[in-house]
Parts: structure tokens; C-alpha cells; sequence
């Protein structure tokens, strides 16, 4: 098998899994404070890693004022929303609405990578991943009331910013070192996160540890953070973006499986309507030259 398509699907498989996990720690931690442990533990391991490879630490002032803005916006603001969201509804769902970052991302590189051009294909891609978010929302909303639309909004903004950086990463980062980039990130990332949390949800320290939410935490930590980071940023430099970022095209399909076999998380006749909408409409972006880019 390609090395390349190994590592996409190994991704898959990690980022497919990760949304229950959040789920269950959930059940014990807040999202805010959930989420900056997360990349606290996260970075401790980057950090020890980038000190025994020895890694190069001295970038340009612009290359870590760079990542300290990806840090913000793609763990702090992207991460925040999603735990915030997910407390609100399925993991499952969570997944299928993060799966729309193909769709914004096609957009930004239109803009920003000459090479990655919108077709009539994606357009009409773009469409009906719009027409799935539509009829989700509007099942949500009948089902579940306003806080899991807010939920399903959340997600949403977050598929947002994390589709531009991906472009950001893709157009800017080429040159950095991959561990010191992503461990830098999700420090700069969970200071706003911590922040945020002990002003609304209190002192960290008062939390319960259950078993549950400690295995969650090393979890998403160690396999759905250090792991997949690293092999993320690898993969984004040898692939297109928007084939990366198919990754989301696969991973609510084992976040739903994993959903329903873990906690019995429904699936109802509109949100399998948006959800085979939204997949549809992401296939339709990027799924024409998988053999070509995968090879």
C-alpha cells in the first residue's frame, strides 16, 4: 500500500474515533477547560519530543507570531466550538458537520492556492453540503430545541477557521520544523482555553477525575493530538489540501458507527438525509482525483 494513503487512513481511523471520546469526557469535564488539558498534555509530549530530536528552535520572530496565531484560531477558537458544541449534541453529528471543512476549504484556496481551483463539480459539491447543514439544522431544531442548534452553529464556525488555516498551513508553514510548529500551536492555542474556562466553568483543580474522563483525556491527548498532529502536518506537505481535508469525509461515517455501537446515539431519517447530502457534496469536491493525488 502507498505510504501516503496509509497514513490518510490511519488518520481516518484516529479522527473518526477521537468525537467519542470527547463525548465521554464530556460526561464529567466542561468543554473549555476538557479541551485546554487536552493540549496541555499534548504539548508536554511535543515539547519533550522536540527536546530529545534536538529540533530547531530558532525561527523568525514573523514564523512564531505565525504560530501563535494558528495556535488561537485553530486550537483555542476551533477546539473551543467544538467541545462547546458537542456538549450539545451527538458525537456522531459533530462529526458530520466538522465533515463541511472540505467544502470551506475549497473556497479559501481558490483564493490562496493558485493550484486548487473551484470546478463547476465542486460548486455544486459546495451546494449540496449547504442543503445537508440546512436540513440537519432544521431536524436539530425540531428535535432538540435551540441548544443543540447552537450546538450545530458552533460546530459549523469552527469547520470554518479550521478550513482557512488548513490553506494558512498549507501556504506559509512549508518551511517549519513540524514538531516545534504544532506543539507552539497548542500552547498559544490552550492559554485562551484555560482562560476562558476559569472565568465560566471555575478552577481546573475542582474537577472530577473519574476513570472515564482521564482515559478520554490521555486518549486525545497522546493518539488524537501528538499522533495525528504530527502525521497531519507530514501529510498536508505531500498531498493537496482538499485531499487532506477528505479526511473529514470519512471520519463521521466511524464517528456514527462508534456513536451508536458506544452510546445508542439515534440517527433519524433528516439527519441521514443531511448527513448523505453533506458527504455527497464533499465526494463530489474532492473524490475525482483521489487515485491521481493518493498515488
Amino acid at each position: 500500500m502507498n505510504f501516503h494513503l496509509a497514513v490518510w487512513l490511519l488518520l481516518c481511523l484516529i479522527w473518526g474515533s477521537t468525537w467519542i471520546f470527547i463525548k465521554l469526557g464530556l460526561d464529567d469535564w466542561p468543554p473549555f477547560t476538557f479541551a485546554a488539558l487536552r493540549f496541555l498534555l499534548a504539548s508536554v509530549i511535543l515539547w519533550l519530543l522536540v527536546w530529545i530530536r534536538r529540533d530547531k528552535l530558532t525561527m523568525a520572530r514573523r514564523d512564531w507570531m505565525l504560530i501563535a496565531w494558528l495556535g488561537v484560531s485553530s486550537f483555542a477558537l476551533n477546539y473551543g466550538l467544538v467541545f462547546w458544541g458537542e456538549n450539545r449534541i451527538s458525537s456522531g453529528l459533530t462529526a458530520v458537520l466538522q465533515s463541511m471543512i472540505p467544502a470551506f476549504g475549497l473556497i479559501a484556496a481558490h483564493f490562496m492556492l493558485p493550484n486548487e481551483r473551484i470546478t463547476a463539480a465542486k460548486l455544486v459539491g459546495v451546494a449540496l453540503g449547504i442543503a445537508g447543514v440546512a436540513v440537519i439544522f432544521a431536524d436539530q431544531m425540531k428535535i432538540a430545541g435551540t441548544s443543540a442548534l447552537w450546538g450545530c452553529a458552533a460546530i459549523i464556525v469552527s469547520a470554518l477557521v479550521v478550513a482557512y488555516t488548513n490553506v494558512v498551513v498549507k501556504l506559509r508553514c512549508g518551511h517549519l520544523p513540524v514538531a516545534p510548529t504544532v506543539a507552539g500551536q497548542m500552547t498559544f492555542g490552550m492559554i485562551p482555553l484555560f482562560i476562558v474556562g476559569w472565568f465560566t466553568e471555575g478552577n481546573p483543580l475542582n474537577l472530577r477525575w473519574t476513570p472515564v474522563a482521564i482515559v478520554s483525556l490521555v486518549y486525545l491527548a497522546v493518539v488524537g493530538s501528538v499522533i495525528a498532529f504530527l502525521l497531519y502536518y507530514w501529510l498536508v506537505r505531500k498531498i493537496d489540501v482538499t485531499k487532506t481535508m477528505l479526511i473529514s469525509l470519512v471520519t463521521p461515517v466511524v464517528a456514527l458507527l462508534i456513536g451508536w455501537l458506544v452510546r445508542g446515539e439515534a440517527v433519524s431519517w433528516r439527519l441521514a438525509l443531511g448527513s448523505a447530502a453533506i458527504l455527497s457534496g464533499i465526494g463530489m469536491i474532492v473524490l475525482k482525483r483521489q487515485t491521481k493525488q493518493l498515488s
